[in-house]
């Protein structure tokens, strides 16, 4: 049935699962760190002048932006009504107008200029002026948008919590409600990742390798570096995932990540990354100051790796075997255990293996799409060859390295039967072909290390190295 009664819709947390001053303050984030530094001098002034600032140094990609679909078709069925549309934003004019254009619904754009910031109040006031008390209906997520709702005919309650629901209906008569069936929580353990804290195992190794895992005070240190690892990897996962919301959105599977997908608040995010970071580091602090100060450097690597050093050719990939080596560092350094040279050398090589493993599948997922490079990598397809052999002579000199460890003297006196251990060599010589056969047959996981312990394959060499080691009779 048609309406004369003009419909008016937010924009961020409304019409878009997202915020887009958020949105383009880490994109300015992400190409010029230091640009924060700037954004008190612009917020003094006001809001709206730190939009305008923020806006006139980043670009968005309005087609990739998490829009809320069930709202969408709505909305499609009241312009097909004849209804009149308005977009009214707090967001920068910058963004709102290409969003309407690519949306084509909209019959007229209110937005935030040069001058006051359209937001609670002034929106109200806006509205007020074109259509007069009570003369519009208003659809919004906030409590900031109860200032609108007060003088709206009727409101469209999108995306908010029982708290905000309650405040609507208690000024506004509520039309309809749009809201997500899925728990908050279940997107919060994708975002964090739990399931990538399966690498943080490495911080056991140590515990193996130096024979002493059945000692229980070293245990309980492991246990609380594994868990140290494990929140400080999650706050890494969550800025990453942050920084790259434009690109996940254009990658075939990370466009269903959490934040990038608008399954998450973006506030929300950015404020649980320094609550973990501080959280890992007070755990660290019940371990040992060496711990802390390996904890610390792993994070400043990943950090450096998710601002800059992932977008350097093949540094990314020596740095993530860095990443996972430190691990083992970490763990040796919580139980008070000196890694050995051949442990060190050992897992460099195969990581650096790894990690080739992983830029390959995402190479060879671009060739399979038509795109020629990876955007913000320095990769192009033409490189897959390259990769592929110096990802398999990594491997291959991992397994040279154990190989020499077999035979030295360290070896001998850890083990009663060191040349038992000589098993090991063929079944990851089978492994690490194999991994790089399944991923050149486009079939790998992006990340390997999930893929050793989710395949069948895989897990049948780990419980054959397991048997070899306990044959080897350690000391």
């Amino acid at each position: 049935m048609k309406t004369s009664v003009p419909l008016c819709i937010d924009l961020d947390g409304t019409l878009l699962n997202s915020d887009l001053l958020l949105e383009s303050a880490l994109a300015q984030l992400k190409q010029a760190p230091l640009s924060v530094l700037n954004w008190p001098r612009w917020l003094i002034q006001n809001k709206a002048n730190l939009k305008a600032q923020i806006a006139e140094r980043v670009e968005l990609d309005i087609a990739t932006l998490p829009y809320n679909t069930k709202l969408l078709a709505f909305l499609r069925v009241q312009k097909a009504q004849g209804r009149r549309l308005v977009l009214v934003t707090a967001s920068h004019r910058k963004f709102a107008e290409p969003i309407a254009k690519h949306l084509g619904l909209f019959d007229e754009v209110l937005a935030t200029g040069s001058g006051r910031n359209l937001a609670g109040i002034h929106k109200a006031e806006v509205l007020m002026e074109r259509y007069g008390e009570h003369g519009f209906d208003y659809a919004g997520n906030a409590a900031v948008d109860v200032a609108v709702w007060r003088h709206a005919r009727r409101a469209i309650v999108v995306n908010a919590g029982s708290s905000v629901i309650k405040q609507a209906r208690a000024v506004c008569e509520i039309e309809q409600i749009f809201n997500s069936n899925k728990k908050p929580w279940q997107h919060w353990v994708k975002a964090l990742r739990l399931y990538q804290w399966l690498k943080n195992g490495l911080v056991f190794v140590p515990l193996g390798a130096g024979h002493v895992w059945d000692q229980p005070d070293k245990l309980l240190l492991a246990l609380l570096a594994f868990l140290s690892f494990g929140l400080c990897a999650s706050s890494v996962y969550l800025l990453n995932d942050l920084l790259d919301l434009s690109a996940d959105r254009r990658h075939p599977r990370k466009c269903h990540r959490p934040f990038a997908a608008g399954k998450l608040p973006i506030a929300q995010g950015i404020a649980a990354i320094p609550l973990l970071l501080i959280t890992a580091f007070g755990l660290s602090l019940l371990i040992n100051p060496g711990f802390t100060a390996t904890l610390t450097t792993y994070y400043i690597f990943t950090l450096a790796y998710s601002l800059r050093l992932k977008q350097v050719l093949m540094l990314d990939a020596i740095v993530l075997a860095g990443l996972y080596t430190l691990r083992i560092i970490a763990g040796a350094v919580a139980v008070h255990i000196v890694p050995s040279f051949w442990l060190l050398a050992f897992s460099m090589f195969l990581f650096l293996s790894l990690a080739l493993i992983k830029r390959y599948a995402e190479l060879l997922t671009l060739q399979e799409r038509g795109e020629l490079s990876a955007r913000g990598r320095g990769y192009h397809v033409d490189d897959l060859g390259v990769l592929q052999s110096l990802g398999g002579a990594a491997g291959y000199l991992a397994v040279l390295v154990l190989a020499l460890y077999i035979n030295s003297e360290t070896s001998r006196m850890l083990y009663g039967q060191p040349m038992v251990i000589w098993l090991l060599c063929p079944l990851l010589l089978y492994w690490i072909s194999r991994a790089w056969l399944v991923t050149h047959r486009g079939e790998m996981h992006d990340d390997p290390i999930l893929f050793a312990l989710t395949d069948s394959h895989s897990r049948y060499v780990l419980l054959a190295c397991t048997l070899i080691f306990l044959g080897a009779m350690p000391k």
